[in-house]
This record gives structure tokens, sequence and C-alpha cells, in this order.
């Protein structure tokens, strides 16, 4: 029986080794933190059709429970190379595993918004991030940096992406339909709070992410303002002065707002970092480079090393699951060229 080894236990990881296990491979299935989907488990409701992440996660998580899937939880795989026959794995403690074939899943991390200063993060309790909004909706505490409900919440878009200063030009494709999501959530819990936001452009790419849009300016009672917000500042009330342009107008503005929301945008992660430059697959921002992204986004270049998720590039939870069974079937034809 083949061994597959798949690095990462998120939605990528878990969707992959479950329709392996059911083809008949032997699963290994790594993951450094102690628990599966770290990154899903803080999520609250997802777009479009605001299903509970709870839900998704449980579902993910009984496929675990997939005969021929083993789970190593608390293993973070620090080195993957390639050993005469075989690939051999390397944990941070140097014990070793084999595998006829890798799956890396390694995920994202957000943007750490501390590195753009001029908008407080870390410095004013009023100014959050977008996953701070997200814990805050999830357990129905929407706060001020006082403890009371907010009046005003304020969403600035593209903090961490797009941005040259930064040094992420690219776009992470979720923020803006992240924002318009959790808008409408402030907007379900507190119908009296004034919700903004702030983009540069807004990109509804997506099936029924226009129609959401739509919502929640119809519906919701939304504001959605053109232009940047160049600085952040505290009141003498715990409150946030903002400076910004509305760039429709070709005005600037100065209002003031109880929590201020960053949209904080996707990078490759650490582990996506450390096994991109390990197996020599670093593409652009660290995150891992693939053949091609029309026939062969699940492939490598190196026989039996595969790829699946994020770790290639921002993407929603169902992209993410989709590219995981696509990687598991390449996988699948992989092994059966193998003696």
């Amino acid at each position: 029986m083949k061994k597959i080894a798949i690095i990462g236990a998120g939605p990528a990881g878990i969707e992959a080794a479950s329709v392996l296990a059911k083809y008949g491979a032997q699963v290994v299935l790594f993951e450094k933190s102690e628990t599966p989907l770290k990154n899903l488990q803080d999520k609250a409701f997802l777009f479009p059709n605001f299903q509970s992440a709870q839900e998704i996660a449980d579902d993910l998580n009984s496929k675990l429970l997939t005969d021929g899937i083993t789970t190593a939880f608390g293993v973070d795989i620090s080195d993957v190379k390639w050993h005469r026959t075989e690939w051999k794995l390397t944990d941070s403690k140097g014990q070793t595993y084999v595998s006829d074939a890798v799956l890396l899943t390694t995920g994202y991390q957000v943007f750490d918004a501390r590195r753009k200063e001029e908008l407080g993060y870390g410095i004013y309790k009023g100014v959050i991030t977008s996953l701070d909004m997200e814990r805050m909706i999830k357990h129905e505490k929407i706060l001020n940096a006082n403890g009371d409900v907010p009046k005003r919440v304020t969403f600035l878009q593209c903090v961490g992406s797009r941005d040259e200063k930064s040094g992420n030009n690219y776009c992470s494709k979720l923020c803006c339909v992240t924002a318009v999501k959790q808008a409408v959530e402030v907007k379900k819990q507190l119908p009296k709070c004034e919700v903004s936001v702030f983009y540069m452009d807004l990109r509804m790419w997506g099936q029924g992410f226009e129609e959401m849009y739509r919502t929640a300016q119809e519906k919701y009672d939304v504001s959605f303002v053109r232009g940047r917000i160049s600085e952040a500042a505290a009141t003498f009330d715990s409150r946030i002065q903002l400076k910004s342009e509305d760039t429709l107008m070709g005005v600037p503005l100065k209002m003031t707002t109880d929590l201020l929301v960053l949209m904080v945008g996707m990078e490759a992660s650490p582990g996506t970092n450390t096994l991109g430059k390990s197996c020599d697959i670093s593409g652009e921002y660290g995150f891992i480079r693939t053949i091609s992204p029309h026939l062969y986004d699940n492939e490598t270049g190196k026989p039996g090393l595969f790829v699946a998720g994020s770790c290639k590039r921002p993407m929603t939870v169902w992209d993410t699951i989709n590219d995981a069974r696509s990687a598991a079937f390449a996988i699948i034809d992989y092994l059966n060229t193998l003696p």
C-alpha cells in the first residue's frame, strides 16, 4: 500500500486525505498545531450564504475518521527531501518519516497590521483587525475600547495587500467580500450602528457576491466610501479619529469612529516559506510555485511532490477544497505509475 504524507491539516489537507484514503492510500496527516483547522476555527460565517464555519469544520473533522488516515498533531515538518526512492520528511525535533508522495497544504497567515503603524493597530484599542471582528461576531460581543456597544464601525480595505510599502503588490482576493459580509453581520447584531466601508475598488468577483454587496447597501444601509484612510489616532474618550480622502469627490475627510476594522490580507505561512525553500519551489511573495496555473496547478515539477490550497495564493474555502480534490486525483495518477 502506497504511503502519502500531507503537511497541514486545514481544509485542503483534510479533504485531500479523505479522498486519497477512500481510494486505498495510506495517509499520514501532519499538523504543527495541536488541533486541525486553525484558521477556519476563527471564523463565524462564510460567504456568500452565511453558512456557519463551525458546521463546515465539524464536517471536515468527521472525515479524519476515515480508515487509512493517521493524524500527527503537534508535529512541525521542517524539511522535505527526495532520498533515493522515496521522500524523507524531518520534523523540528529531528525525527524522520518516509513516504511515496508528499502533498503540501501549509496554508496562509494573515498580514500583521502592526506593520502599518500609521493605522494604530497595537497602539489604540479601538483599532482591530478583520480577524478580531470575526471573533466578536462569532461570540456576539461587538464592543468598543471602553467595553460599550459601538455606535459607529468603520472598515478599511487593502491593509497589507495591493500595497508597495508593505511589500505585497498582489490582491488578497477575499478582503472585499469579507468586509461586506462583516458589515452585514454587524448590522444584524447592532441594527442602530452606523457602518462604513472605505475601499480603493470593490472586487466582488464570485457568484452571489455582487448581490450581497447590493443587499448590504439596500437592506442594511451600509455606506461605501471610495477612498483611503491615511492616519488614525485616539481621542480622549478612546474613540478613533480618522484622516482620509473621498477620491470620488476629491475632498479630504475627517471622521470619528468607535471601531476601525483593518481588513488584513493573506500572506504565505511560515511553514509555506520554510518548505518552499527546502523543496526549491518558492514563488512570488513566499507562496509555492507550481508548473502551471492552468493545467498543472497541483504539480511542482518534482515527481511525487504536490501542492494544494492557499499555500499557492489566496483562496476561498470552497476553492481550497476543490483544489484539494484535484490534488488528490493527481497523486492517485502518479501512484499508479509507480512499480
